[in-house]
């Protein structure tokens, strides 16, 4: 992972974080970008992939556990999915 990425987590206000509020904004068309944890399960990814690539919102996979990624979106439990909001 790109410590640009991180980055950008860290410091953006408009963010979505989880797979069901992910989805929601990506079909209301407001996503810009999609962060995916390194350990989530696969059916998970496919249905993200599915919707991202129907609006040609680019993912990108993280080098970090859902924990991590919790952590960098200082929430207390892990993040499978972080949105960015155009």
């Amino acid at each position: 992972m790109t410590q640009q990425a991180s980055q950008i987590i860290k410091e953006t206000k408009n963010k979505i974080i989880g797979l069901k509020q992910t989805l929601r904004v990506i079909q209301q068309d407001k996503i810009k970008q999609v962060y995916i944890a390194s350990d989530i399960e696969e059916h998970i990814v496919r249905k993200i992939n599915e919707a991202c690539e129907e609006k040609q919102i680019p993912i990108i996979t993280l080098n970090l556990t859902q924990k991590e990624l919790g952590r960098l979106c200082q929430i207390e439990v892990g993040a499978s999915i972080v949105a960015i909001i155009k």
